[in-house]
């Protein structure tokens, strides 16, 4: 199936939309998205325009759904035949003269969207070969000084939708230490207008943002210096996209990031700490899946590596409960995740209210499950290790079992 066009797409997921509305602004979303972002979250601004928005009433786009299903007839009807006939399977060819072509427009005139648009579709449905041929002619650099436009103090809407849509050719191109794109899109003017995009682009300039964020950072891109000069904003921007639920996407390319970036640098992690991290993280806990838990955890393990990682920690009010809920109840990486958070609390953070909480919120509890475990594994260990620390404490619990008890005293005699 081809490509659908742009307008078929809802502005927040991306998908192609099959009950489509529109709201005050003239703007059409999938009716489950749209509704999420008002009344859920309640937000007060248009997704894709980020107007300010006082009417929230939404309306059936009946016309625009018809055009949907009439597309969708029609690309059946096609793939049908398509099969019978390998001809109609054929895309028209894309030529160097009309990447050329299309560049010397979008450089030209200073209406650059429908171009860009143009352009997007074309790299979209592009094989290999296009996106080297657009790359060797200078596309990048075209598209990277429409995207540093938004710094101008003259940059208006016109230059804002049309660094979005820059965006959007970019994150479709390569990413590695010897591209052209990564180069270019690192320099500090280049971070700059991304990180604002990131934080007052639509929800689809923003998707563009932090997958291009993504690629950057799997190709070991150093943000050492970007993230000092810009502060804790970078990373609220970050943590608001993880806790974006309804594109499911984005959140997970800001994940993603966000462990490339804790992994390699304390003083990153220190920033995010600052930024409320440990808070988001952990409330994002009770809802996520596997998958995303395992993430969230890792982040979580990150930041308890520093002092105030772990303070913030034992300091939100469902913050053990939520860690120790996880344990034993997902896959062994969240178990042994979650023992790792609750074996640097135990050791740097040992409070009388810690070790209080950690007994009626259940962790004690699944910790003793481990212990029951056959074989020996560095989880099991760490356990153990737990319970040299404070199973003292915890045996005055009545709860603690009396076999346990015998357990932790021979493990205390052979310390």
């Amino acid at each position: 199936m081809n490509v659908p066009p742009h307008d078929f797409l809802c502005p927040i997921s991306m998908e192609l939309m099959k009950d489509p509305v529109t709201i005050s602004t003239g703007v059409s979303y999938e009716r489950k998205n749209i509704e999420k972002w008002f009344f859920a979250y309640k937000k007060t601004t248009c997704p894709a325009t980020m107007q300010s928005i006082k009417n929230f009433d939404i309306t059936p786009n009946h016309t625009l759904k018809r055009l949907i299903v009439a597309w969708l007839n029609k690309e059946i009807s096609q793939s049908s035949s398509s099969s019978s006939s390998s001809s109609s399977t054929s895309r028209p060819s894309v030529k160097h003269d009309d990447i050329l072509s299309l560049l010397n427009t979008i450089e030209s005139s200073p209406f650059k969207v429908s171009s860009l648009k143009k352009l997007q579709s074309i790299i979209e449905i592009g094989d290999d070969e296009i996106k080297a041929d657009f790359i060797q002619s200078n596309g990048v650099e075209v598209l990277v000084q429409i995207v540093v436009q938004i710094l101008s103090e003259s940059s208006d809407f016109g230059t804002f939708r049309a660094c979005e849509e820059a965006l959007g050719v970019l994150q479709k191109l390569p990413f590695s230490e010897e591209e052209k794109a990564l180069e270019l899109l690192s320099k500090p003017e280049s971070m700059k207008s991304m990180e604002i995009m990131l934080q007052r682009g639509s929800a689809e300039a923003r998707l563009y943002t932090i997958t291009i964020f993504q690629k950057m950072a799997k190709s070991n891109h150093d943000w050492n210096s970007f993230i000092q000069d810009q502060g804790i904003d970078f990373f609220k921007s970050l943590l608001e996209l993880v806790s974006d639920e309804i594109c499911t996407k984005a959140s997970s390319c800001a994940l993603e990031v966000l462990i490339e970036i804790l992994g390699a640098s304390k003083k990153s992690r220190l920033r995010a700490i600052e930024a409320g991290a440990v808070c988001v993280l952990i409330e994002l806990l009770p809802d996520s899946s596997r998958s995303k838990c395992e993430r969230t955890l890792l982040l979580l393990k990150l930041l308890c590596e520093c002092a105030e990682g772990r303070q913030a920690l034992v300091e939100h009010g469902m913050g053990i409960a939520a860690i120790s809920k996880k344990m034993l109840h997902l896959s062994s990486t969240v178990t042994k995740i979650v023992v790792k958070i609750l074996l640097l609390i135990c050791s740097f953070h040992p409070t009388d209210r810690v070790l209080e909480e950690m007994v009626v919120c259940g962790s004690v509890k699944k910790l003793l499950a481990l212990l029951h475990i056959d074989g020996r594994s560095s989880t099991k260990d760490k356990t153990i290790k737990i319970f040299k620390l404070h199973g003292n404490s915890w045996r005055r619990y009545p709860c603690f079992p009396s076999e346990l008890k015998e357990y932790l005293a021979l493990l205390n005699s052979t310390e």
